[in-house]
C-alpha cells in the first residue's frame, strides 16, 4: 500500500513540478496573487496571464543560455 501511495505521490510531484520548480512556483505565485487581488475587488484577470508571460519570457531565456 505505500509503494503505490509513493507512486501516487510521485507521479502528481511530477506532473506538477515537472521540469522545472521554478515554473511551478510562479504559478503558484500568479494564482495567489490573483486571488489576493480579486479578495481586493479589484479586477484580477489580468494577473495570471501576466505572471505567465513573465514565466515564459524568463523559461526561454533560461534555456537559451549556453551551459556552464
Amino acid at each position: 500500500m505505500s509503494r503505490r501511495l509513493a507512486a501516487f505521490g510521485a507521479f502528481w510531484y511530477d506532473f506538477v513540478v515537472g521540469d522545472d520548480w521554478r515554473l511551478a512556483v510562479g504559478v503558484v505565485i500568479a494564482l495567489g496573487l490573483t486571488a489576493i487581488l480579486a479578495a481586493a475587488s479589484v479586477a484580477a484577470w489580468w494577473a495570471t496571464p501576466v505572471v505567465v508571460v513573465v514565466l515564459l519570457v524568463v523559461s526561454v531565456t533560461r534555456a537559451g543560455r549556453p551551459p556552464r
